[in-house]
């Protein structure tokens, strides 16, 4: 089982830089880093999870795959250009994106989230 709860200490993670074509990243304002790691499933399979982490900056991203996604630290604003929704989110709150929604990450506090995603056809 895994398992993770705000505050806790999440590992390990690996650099995720801002490069998949498909996500069309934008980086609107500051210099945000990702960071981040797969606990189940990934390139080829219709479900993933994991931990993603990134540092305060503001971007826009296309997402790949519907999500769950839960703040385990930190501090954000996401706006959803494709449904007009806005979130603010910090430990603890969750929100569902759906697969090719445009996006705007707009982080003050470095976030840090648990995630877990879904595509058909398979990311």
């Amino acid at each position: 089982m895994i398992g993770y709860a705000p505050g806790d200490d999440v590992g390990v993670l690996e650099e995720w830089p801002f490069d998949n074509p498909l996500s069309d990243y934008r980086i609107l304002n500051g210099a945000p880093r990702a960071s981040g790691r797969l606990d189940a499933g990934g390139a080829g399979t219709p479900t993933r999870m994991g931990i993603w982490r990134c540092t305060p900056g503001r971007f826009m991203c296309t997402e790949q795959g519907d999500e769950l996604m839960t703040i385990l630290a930190g501090r954000c604003r996401l706006i959803n250009h494709t449904s007009g929704e806005e979130a603010d989110l910090g430990p603890g709150d969750s929100l569902f994106v759906r697969d090719g929604s445009r996006v705007t990450w707009d982080i003050s506090e470095e976030i840090t989230k648990v995630f877990f995603g879904h595509k058909p056809g398979g990311y």
